[in-house]
């Protein structure tokens, strides 16, 4: 499996890859919603499902129950500021590395689901 990974990715291709598998950030969006990203080497991928739609999810156990039986055991939930999209702000986007840094750990613990 090359390093970069590709823009899109579905749970049926991260079923086939091999270890190490990349980190797995767990966006949340406003109402309740998640979406799943994987970074790896600086590249980040959005998983999509079957129809090449964002995958979303309403809760993080879902999550869990979609990773844990491929092998991952955590992500890293992430969040978006309403000041990162407020137009005319001086506050420069946040970068991949600066989510995934300042993230709190999700567990995906297959015993518990």
């Amino acid at each position: 499996m090359p390093s970069t990974l590709p823009a899109h990715v579905t749970l049926e291709d991260l079923a086939q890859w091999p270890t190490p598998l990349p980190d797995v950030e767990v966006h949340g969006l406003d109402m309740g919603w998640y979406i799943v990203r994987l970074h790896r080497d600086n590249t980040v991928s959005l998983l999509t499902d079957e129809n090449g739609e964002t995958q979303r999810f309403t809760g993080t156990q879902w999550i869990g129950r979609a990773f844990a039986p491929l092998g991952f055991t955590h992500g890293t939930l992430t969040w978006a500021d309403a000041a990162d999209e407020m137009i005319g702000t001086d506050v420069p986007p946040v970068s991949a590395q600066q989510r995934m840094a300042h993230g709190v750990r999700v567990a995906f613990n297959q015993t518990c689901l």
